[in-house]
């Protein structure tokens, strides 16, 4: 099972969330892949993928802003 080692950028009071109704977050897990906390918008985008682009059925699109993806940037690693 993934566990979350670390958080990648800023965390989202950093960001001006005081209230925690707006919190998108970027985790490291310990098996190096990435979990995020974002917008479910699949029911919007799902037909504005490209066409070489596919999701599974337990797949969904998520929204992050740009601001945390910015903010994180420094803490993503090359490799």
């Amino acid at each position: 099972m993934s566990r979350i080692i670390r958080r990648i950028g800023a965390s989202p009071r950093e960001r001006g969330s005081i209230s925690g109704a707006h919190c998108p977050d970027i985790f490291e897990l310990n098996d190096g892949n990435f979990a995020v906390i974002g917008t479910d918008v699949t029911d919007a985008l799902d037909d504005e993928l490209p066409a070489d682009a596919y999701r599974a059925d337990y797949e969904r699109i998520v929204m992050i802003t740009r601001e945390t993806l910015v903010k994180a940037k420094a803490d993503i690693p090359d490799a």
